[in-house]
């Protein structure tokens, strides 16, 4: 037991002795456990709608108020006609369109019913099932309103029946079937190979390192780019096939629909495994064992994974976390994956997020280069 007692103390010692460690254990639990309790919610927020509203009556602009009163629902856009809707929902510039026909408040007071239509992006089934639940509990209330005030007129044998004055038809768009598996394959997809491109660049130079060729390397006349760009290449082939994998499984297995250009895919694929690639270089020059690479690898995985809309909505994230997570990675290439394979989205919608991960791989990779110089020069 004395022995165990010494044994158990020369570990803390050794422990505490590392400050690096120290801030791992403590702190990083500590920074994932604020930002994450916050940013991972099921919550649907503020769902973004556009209008378009061709009555233009008194009605017509209750029911628009009606929806934005409950706090679920932002009108950022009205419209007079169906110009520029089906663009609106490409983009993801809105979740939601309502269509008020023309004639809508006339056909209210003469018929006692109208309809009105609701466009949902149903790219992820269960978030579309909850804006349109949203959206069905609030004109349900406007509708039992309606048909307390208005006049019965020579209706009131339809008004006797009970129906309701609004006849809410909701379509969805390029998820009809609401099939979860569509929204979370391309999604997962992206996480995995992060997770492994990323791990396993994280160890590389550590592990040169600890098996003591890094100092052999180091007196060979190669330069700092070079030694970088080698250690980077076989692991972004490896990916790019760990990659095309994954899509033949998505699309022989679950049948994930591929409508867009797979060649931008690539192109996109390409781009990003340099930024998760040179993150991982950077982090092994960083740390000095490969435990500790493992344990920062994991935190900023871990980070990026919760923080880029692939369980949640980024939607219903806090404004803080929204702004944060547009510096992550993970975030536009899951969104470029959902745009290209399920709404066929072309260059003009996803090339600036394309130029935006080119941008940080270049950032990422002079960082991993002017950190190895300072470590080993």
């Amino acid at each position: 037991m004395r022995t165990v007692f010494f044994l158990v103390r020369k570990e803390f010692l050794q422990i505490f002795r590392d400050r690096t460690t120290v801030f791992q254990i403590f702190m990083i639990p500590v920074v994932q456990l604020l930002v994450l309790a916050n940013a991972a919610t099921f919550d649907v927020k503020q769902v973004a709608m556009l209008v378009v509203d061709q009555d233009r009556s008194t009605v017509s602009t209750g029911l628009v108020q009606r929806l934005m009163a409950g706090r679920q629902f932002e009108v950022v856009r009205y419209e007079g006609s169906d110009a520029g809707v089906d663009q609106a929902l490409l983009d993801r510039e809105v979740t939601a369109v309502l269509h008020i026909p023309r004639r809508f408040e006339e056909d209210l007071v003469r018929r006692r019913r109208a309809p009105v239509q609701l466009v949902l992006n149903a790219e992820e089934g269960a978030t579309a099932g909850i804006v349109q639940s949203y959206a069905n509990g609030i004109l349900a209330a406007y509708a039992r309103e309606l048909d307390r005030t208005l006049p019965t007129g020579r209706s009131g044998a339809i008004a006797a029946a009970r129906v309701s004055p609004l006849d809410l038809r909701t379509q969805r768009w390029f998820n009809p079937t609401r099939n979860y598996k569509y929204w979370m394959v391309p999604a997962l997809m992206v996480s995995l190979t992060t997770i492994i491109g990323l791990l396993l660049t994280a160890q590389n130079i550590t592990r040169e390192n600890e098996l003591g060729t890094l100092e052999q390397l180091n007196v060979t006349p190669m330069t700092k780019v070079q030694f970088i760009a080698a250690k980077l290449i076989p692991f972004w082939l490896l990916s790019l096939l760990i990659f095309s994998i994954g899509l033949a499984i998505g699309k022989l297995v679950f049948g994930i629909p591929m409508r867009g250009n797979l060649l931008l895919v690539y192109l996109a694929a390409a781009v990003y495994l340099i930024v998760v690639l040179g993150l991982g270089l950077w982090i092994s020059t960083i740390t000095r064992t490969q435990q500790q690479a493992m344990f920062v690898a994991f935190f900023v995985i871990l980070i990026f994974l919760l923080m880029s809309g692939l369980f949640t909505p980024v939607d219903s994230m806090p404004a803080w976390a929204q702004r944060v997570a547009e510096v992550n990675p993970v975030k536009h290439f899951v969104s470029i994956m959902r745009a290209v394979l399920m709404r066929g989205a072309g260059l003009e919608t996803v090339g600036r997020p394309i130029l935006g991960l080119a941008a940080a791989g270049a950032a990422v990779l002079a960082l991993a280069v002017m950190r190895y110089r300072k470590s080993v020069g």
